[in-house]
């Protein structure tokens, strides 16, 4: 019998291959009181653990493909880098000497307390690292608990071809399985924006998210079918079902092959319209796979990294010395730098930790432009550093999240001293950087041409501005599947924004998903985008789709989308958008 199991697809691709149901098998820590004799060892033994889970991430990261995304390093860096972090290393130290418990109660302890504070974090990308310190904290008990290797680290090729069904899954984990060749994995939890989601896209793996229970439905080693697109995992398959999924699985294949040859090619819609494909970035090492892609520029750099584990902001000559190694990596291509996107939570890295006061909604908090403003001496030395870094070659500034022109002004004010504090030093910087503004909350693109007004270029962050309009957070499992770009009020707010753009005669990016996500390409061109900005892999499947587009022949009645309050007709309407016409 034919079983179908619905899911949320977040890396796409198809996958056939028998299953293989992972068991992390946490152990069970409880508390028990040490003699004071043995307090010392006790110690010893957490230190010798943390050191061995140290050796396990070295050993994994040292198995990663040189050609490899840099997400995928910085991913089992990230984990490292926790492993010396102070908040492991010496608070739960600290308790087991003060309380005399236990090595893995202390780590229980000090585990709980992090969650908690990344649970307070407003910002979805940031708020998914309390992740990272579940599965570093669990690799850890598990060696406590001197539990052997799983199945999946040990580089048998055992798992080559298989499809990977978990609870869920760490980055280490994926890495590690990608190595060995699987061919897809399905997990209960997890969000679009979690690591390990981005990880799978980043490394071309077929994944679906959000399959609740899947392990009490699924056999080990029982045949399987995986689409990674449409989130639907199949097990039983009729010999025809099969067939067609090996033909969808080749073609696809096929279809990723030949996107290379659009690396070279201008980007232009059949009847001559030109478009801007950049970029979105967060780290340094991102600047390989940008140019590896073809972008023509970077829309989105975020500098929150900079921030990011440590107990003090960046220095002035740290950012400088971050900003000018990226504008010179890309060769004079623009650079649009992002101020700080940081959340109002207290927390435990540079920045954060300013503001005390805890919010019940952090997401409608004290956070991005806001905490930047109530932080002028922290927000001007980011700007003093990024306007440095435009001595080395084209920067874009933009604010987040401004949702008031005072805002707006108030940040332009703080750069025009930081402009004149450079001039009283003789320091160099581009007199002429463009100033833009991010429009991801509904006031704003209600408002974008009072903004407009303002700034040298407007960018929608399509990931907020649907949260926010839709009043959903998209990595809660139980509201998540409202999260719908193509709702009638996100259609219409962004269309808002392109109007103000064109009226007042400045550019109009989108940094969001959306923004990469090859369904939505042809409705926006038809919507007047005309600066794309997205994730490196996706670059040249959305330069296939604007090249292979005729925007005179789109269909009449595409705008009348705005009006479809039916998600369905919504959905019909956007397949015939995107059922392409040839004359």
């Amino acid at each position: 019998m034919t079983l179908e199991l619905q899911g949320i697809g977040v890396s796409r691709g198809i996958a056939i291959g028998r299953a293989h149901i992972l068991f992390h098998n946490q152990p069970d820590v409880r508390e028990y009181l040490i003699p004071a004799f043995s307090i010392e060892q006790e110690v010893e033994r957490l230190l010798d653990a943390i050191e061995l889970a140290k050796q396990q991430l070295k050993s994994i990261r040292n198995h990663i493909p040189a050609n490899a995304p840099a997400d995928v390093t910085s991913f089992i860096d990230t984990h490292i880098l926790m492993l010396n972090d102070s908040s492991l290393t010496k608070v739960p130290v600290d308790m087991i000497r003060q309380r005399r418990c236990n090595a893995e109660w202390a780590l229980q302890l000090q585990r709980d307390a992090l969650i908690n504070v990344f649970n307070e974090m407003d910002d979805p990308y940031l708020r998914t690292r309390r992740d990272d310190v579940d599965h570093v904290v669990n690799r850890i008990h598990r060696i406590l608990a001197d539990q052997e290797v799983a199945d999946h680290e040990i580089a048998d090729g055992r798992l080559k071809g298989h499809i990977i069904i978990a609870e869920d899954l760490t980055p280490a984990d994926t890495v590690l399985m990608q190595h060995q060749g699987i061919a897809a994995f399905v997990t209960e939890h997890g969000g679009a924006t979690s690591h390990t989601t981005i990880l799978a896209r980043s490394l071309g793996i077929p994944a679906i998210v959000g399959v609740e229970s899947v392990r009490r439905y699924i056999q080990d080693n029982e045949p399987l079918i995986v689409d990674g697109e449409a989130g639907i995992i199949i097990a039983g398959a009729d010999e025809g079902t099969l067939q067609e999924y090996q033909q969808r699985r080749v073609a696809f294949d096929e279809h990723i092959s030949s996107l290379s040859r659009y690396k070279s090619q201008p980007t232009r819609t059949r009847d001559g319209k030109t478009i801007t494909l950049l970029a979105n970035a967060e780290l340094p090492e991102d600047i390989t796979t940008i140019s590896n892609a073809g972008a023509q520029g970077i829309g989105l750099y975020r500098t929150e990294f900079l921030y990011m584990n440590r107990l003090s902001p960046p220095e002035e000559e740290e950012q400088l010395a971050a900003y000018r190694d990226v504008v010179e990596g890309m060769n004079n291509q623009p650079v649009t730098i992002r101020t700080f996107d940081l959340g109002a939570d207290k927390t435990v890295d540079g920045g954060r930790h300013l503001t005390q006061t805890v919010v019940t909604n952090p997401a409608l908090g004290l956070r991005a432009i806001r905490l930047c403003l109530t932080q002028p001496n922290m927000f001007r030395t980011q700007l003093r550093a990024i306007l440095r870094a435009s001595a080395y070659g084209k920067i874009k500034i933009m604010f987040p999240m401004i949702s008031t022109m005072h805002e707006l002004l108030q940040a332009r004010n703080l750069l025009e001293q930081s402009k004149l504090e450079l001039d009283k030093e003789g320091l160099e910087y581009d007199r002429q950087v463009e100033i833009g503004a991010m429009i991801e909350i509904p006031a704003s693109a209600v408002c974008a041409e009072m903004f407009a007004r303002h700034v040298d270029f407007l960018s929608i962050g399509t990931n907020d501005l649907i949260q926010y309009t839709l009043a959903i957070d998209r990595i809660d499992d139980t509201v998540n599947y409202l999260y719908d770009p193509l709702h009638p009020a996100v259609l219409r707010l962004i269309h808002m924004t392109l109007e103000a753009g064109r009226k007042f005669n400045i550019p109009v990016s989108m940094c969001g998903e959306m923004a990469g996500d090859p369904r939505y390409t042809r409705l926006l061109l038809a919507m007047g985008l005309e600066h794309f900005s997205m994730h490196p892999n996706a670059l040249l499947e959305i330069k296939q789709i604007i090249n292979e587009t005729d925007l005179s022949l789109l269909p009449d009645n595409t705008l009348s989308i705005m009006q479809v309050s039916d998600a369905l007709e919504a959905d019909m309407l956007l397949e015939q958008i995107n059922t392409p016409i040839h004359h």
